[in-house]
């Protein structure tokens, strides 16, 4: 096929016509013709050649081209498409390395050969920008629903049609045991867009917490407004599902607004969900009261949250422990997800029974170590005191508040106590010393001598083995595998040290070695302190 002034105008309108029909800019495959000529043309003038092809856009004539390029003499390779710069005085004025020697050539016939490998270029081409079409399209909408139209069933997943393509929806991401026949209407949340080889990817979602926190704005206005916010979406998909809102309008009900007339907004949501149980709970910033809320319907006796370590106690009436964990542990859970927290549910008795056992613990402590009747230690225990260190190094009058201690009493219980903690002292350090630990780390000032010695113990003997401890391996942490919480043991979380002192502890050893300046401290302390009252003033 030669490309004749008969066919020049085909060119244009086949390429016009094939973009309507992909929906892409008609540049694109004007390029892939260009491109396609361009490989039939060195098909027959020599696949070394740089033969190029520029397609006018108003008129459609093609023209070929050869372009040679000036190079040095030792990086001459390619002797069709470069030349040096004393072969190109022939053809050039003056030539200089890296000109360009540009001659038009005849237009070639394309055989049929040629013809459809130029058909693959061109359909290569316009199913790349198809598929870049695609992509910039959802990249945008990860995160929002999608009304999506069944097309076939593969293993499980289905895949839908989304109008601009295909998407996919996993077995996984399903509620329960749905099932769709051709055809079917459904709405999905669009978790994630991809682009990968075979094409962008788009992966959907009935499954996810986010799909309800959508359907919700749908059908609350003021959700969609903004005037009323869902902070937290906990799921067990098909069954049971918590969510807390807050509404940023003293006027508005949040839990009633999200509920509707006769419950008809939150019906919506329910049958879109297959029936999935709504509980929706007032959001509080307080953690103990919005985990009361999070537990209803069941009822809570008392809250003991541990901050630190990210758990919370909480105590219920014998009858409602059933309710509270839910079938299967499913309260609790959902209330943990929608926490933040790890729940530990126990019954009164069971609380009672727990601080009798402190009780006892700590009563036996005082008989023992102080030399102290019963009655007596259980005086000490009733009035707050948990160890030697309190009762050695409180403030006497705090002591001379119970019944039947005079000052005289209480300066024996002090003594007695003192006595106590130096021996313990003195033998953790002897201790400590067998196990290898060395001068520089006992000198530190910041541990005490059990501390160096459970250190030791532990391998870390010297100040340079302190100072490349991470603070977690000092206080302990928590890590989150899976989506579950493992608790990280601290060498020196015996002892109720802090992240914070971990830190401060290592750091002043790093200083004390060298490693770190403390003029280069302060400047990034400063700068951080900077940032954190630009973004207040923000």
């Amino acid at each position: 096929m030669a490309i004749t002034s008969a066919n020049q105008l085909e060119l244009l309108q086949t390429a016009e016509a094939v973009a309507r029909e992909k929906m892409i800019d008609p540049a694109l495959v004007i390029e892939a013709m260009e491109e396609s000529l361009a490989r039939a043309a060195k098909s027959r003038y020599g696949a070394e050649m740089d033969i190029r092809v520029s397609i006018d856009r108003k008129t459609g004539r093609a023209t070929f081209t050869r372009v040679r390029t000036v190079v040095e003499d030792e990086l001459l390779e390619n002797y069709q498409a470069e030349f040096t710069v004393e072969q190109a005085k022939q053809y050039m004025e003056n030539p200089e390395v890296g000109q360009q020697l540009i001659e038009e050539v005849p237009p070639v016939e394309m055989g049929r050969i040629a013809a459809q490998s130029a058909k693959q270029v061109i359909l290569q081409k316009v199913r790349e920008a198809e598929r870049d079409r695609q992509f910039e399209e959802f990249k945008d909408r990860a995160g929002t629903i999608i009304n999506a139209l069944v097309k076939r069933e593969e293993y499980g997943n289905v895949i839908v049609d989304v109008g601009a393509g295909e998407a996919i929806l996993r077995r996984n991401e399903k509620i329960g045991r749905e099932s769709y026949r051709p055809n079917d209407r459904i709405r999905c949340y669009i978790k994630d867009v991809r682009r990968e080889q075979r094409g962008p990817q788009i992966f959907l979602s009935r499954t996810a917490p986010e799909f309800m926190a959508e359907l919700f704005k749908m059908e609350v206005p003021e959700i969609y407004d903004g005037i009323i916010e869902i902070k937290a979406v906990a799921r067990d998909p098909g069954s049971r599902a918590k969510i807390a809102v807050i509404s940023y309008d003293g006027s508005i009900d949040p839990v009633g607004a999200c509920v509707g007339m006769r419950g008809s907004r939150v019906q919506a949501v329910v049958n879109e969900l297959q029936g999935e149980k709504i509980d929706i709970i007032p959001w509080n910033d307080d953690q103990p009261t919005f985990l009361v809320n999070a537990l209803q319907p069941a009822e809570v006796s008392k809250v003991v949250l541990d901050e630190e370590a990210g758990k919370i106690e909480v105590v219920v009436p014998e009858e409602q422990l059933s309710l509270a964990i839910g079938r299967r542990g499913q309260n609790v859970r959902l209330a943990s997800q929608l926490t933040g927290l790890d729940i530990d549910i126990m019954t009164e008795a069971d609380e009672s029974a727990r601080r009798q056992a402190e009780f006892e613990e700590r009563t036996k402590l005082f008989m023992d170590n102080l030399d102290l009747d019963e009655f007596f230690a259980q005086l000490l225990v009733s009035e707050g005191f948990t160890n030697l260190e309190e009762v050695a190094y409180v403030e006497i009058d705090e002591l001379l508040v119970i019944d039947g201690v005079d000052e005289g009493t209480a300066q024996e219980l002090q003594a007695r106590a003192r006595d106590v903690l130096e021996a313990a002292a003195k033998a953790a350090l002897e201790s400590a010393r067998a196990l290898g630990a060395e001068d520089s780390l006992i000198d530190f000032d910041g541990l005490t001598p059990q501390m160096i010695e459970a250190l030791a113990k532990d391998d870390v003997k010297t100040l340079e083995d302190f100072a490349t401890c991470a603070d977690w391996e000092l206080a302990g942490g928590w890590t989150t595998v899976d989506g579950e919480r493992h608790k990280d043991d601290g060498v020196l979380e015996p002892f109720d040290v802090s992240l914070e002192e971990a830190q401060q502890l290592v750091m002043t050893a790093r200083i004390m070695l060298g490693w770190v300046d403390p003029a280069d401290l302060e400047a990034e302390t400063e700068e951080e302190d900077g940032e954190t009252t630009e973004e207040a003033e923000a």
